[in-house]
């Protein structure tokens, strides 16, 4: 039986990373959900942004929330495949920084359209918090880990403070202060883990990835859905209408096909290697939702919505595919693959950006994703090591 306090916990003793049978837990999905209603606000507002012409300051405003969610969510995600204990504190502490994903997802308008990320930047603080307590408890039975999870405790609301201090500066430095933060925030996991790395459990991580990919993707099944939508009120764009619709799922299919076709896990098997997985993929992650909202651009462009037009409109969608698939092609494939793959998926990623230049939209992607999956159902991932 697991040992408990008088106070029914359990203490936060690092956890095997080669444990059998370990999967997400019903917490981590419950987790995940919820940053979802972020990330789909997220997507809306760049949605708004690049329909209304914005499109630079839509892109940066989007890059800028989305690591605050990507980041929030990654933190807690390898903090759970070292230290979960799944007990009463822990549920707590985990539903607090729920919590502060709901406000934060109250603040992506405002970052948007009047560039005001109090709200934003206040959310994510009590989010950032809540994980350090996490660490600080983790750090009475973390062992020869304890360094670590010291220094996590210590790093992370160090930067807290500054990003609380960054709402006193004048609007002309906040800028700066954003760009010196994030490094700041990114810096923090390398120099707490060459003081004792933490335990992660590597089809744990990967499995997590996975699952909240799945669920970005279904965002974009959202947009196809909506293009049925809107095909049925808009008779005199029905076709090309339901063919966004039917491309886009053919697309979204592509994309869950190219992405679990390597085993990832052995993508993260030293330190180097597993802060490269990790942090790449919030390119990956963020070209998810984007790629949402480039759908959704090129339904206002048919109905005639969009300050955007052909051909600009449609790299709204193509560069958010290329990201993707070059991607996790960088990060998990190109290990797994032969000749032939690593020659066929990258080519196909810098291929789709081609689509802009042809009459017909999406036709040209849709059939260059559906060639890069045949040529992945012939060939079979290569095994490291063969």
């Amino acid at each position: 039986m697991t040992e408990e306090s008088r106070f029914r916990l359990v203490p936060m003793k690092p956890r095997d990373p080669g444990e059998s049978g370990r999967a997400a837990s019903t917490l981590e999905l419950f987790f995940d959900l919820v940053f979802v209603v972020a990330v789909s606000i997220a997507a809306v507002q760049l949605h708004h942004a690049l329909t209304e012409g914005y499109v630079g300051s839509g892109v940066v405003n989007y890059a800028i929330v989305f690591f605050g969610i990507w980041w929030a969510w990654m933190n807690f995600t390898w903090f759970a495949t070292s230290f979960d204990t799944d007990d009463w504190l822990y549920r707590v502490l985990t539903i607090v920084q729920m919590g502060g994903v709901l406000v934060l997802a109250s603040g992506i308008k405002p970052a948007f359209e009047d560039h005001d990320f109090s709200v934003l930047i206040i959310a994510y603080v009590v989010m950032r918090l809540a994980l350090v307590a996490q660490w600080l408890r983790a750090s009475r039975s973390a062992g020869p880990t304890r360094r670590a999870t010291l220094t996590y405790a210590v790093g992370i609301t160090a930067v807290q403070v500054l990003w609380l201090a960054a709402l006193l500066l004048p609007e002309r430095l906040f800028p700066v202060a954003l760009v010196i933060l994030i490094a700041a925030e990114l810096a923090v996991p390398i120099v707490a883990e060459r003081r004792g790395t933490t335990p992660w459990h590597p089809h744990h991580i990967t499995e997590r990835y996975g699952l909240f990919t799945l669920i970005l993707l279904g965002e974009s099944l959202l947009g196809s859905a909506n293009a049925i939508i809107e095909a049925l009120d808009r008779a005199e764009a029905l076709a090309p209408l339901i063919s966004i619709a039917a491309l886009t799922l053919i697309a979204t299919a592509a994309l869950w096909w190219i992405y679990f076709w390597a085993p990832h896990h052995s993508a993260i098997d030293g330190l180097s290697r597993s802060l490269a997985y990790g942090y790449g993929h919030y390119f990956i992650f963020a070209a998810a939702g984007a790629f949402s909202a480039g759908i959704e651009v090129e339904i206002d462009v048919l109905t005639g919505h969009s300050a955007l037009h052909h051909p600009w409109a449609s790299l709204a969608y193509t560069i958010p595919l290329a990201v993707f698939i070059l991607g996790i092609w960088a990060l998990a494939i190109r290990p797994h693959g032969d000749r032939i793959v690593n020659a066929v998926v990258p080519a196909a990623g810098l291929l789709v950006l081609v689509d802009p230049l042809i009459p017909v939209p999406f036709a040209l992607t849709t059939v260059i994703l559906v060639a890069t999956v045949a040529v992945l159902v012939w060939r079979r991932p290569v095994s490291i090591g063969d």
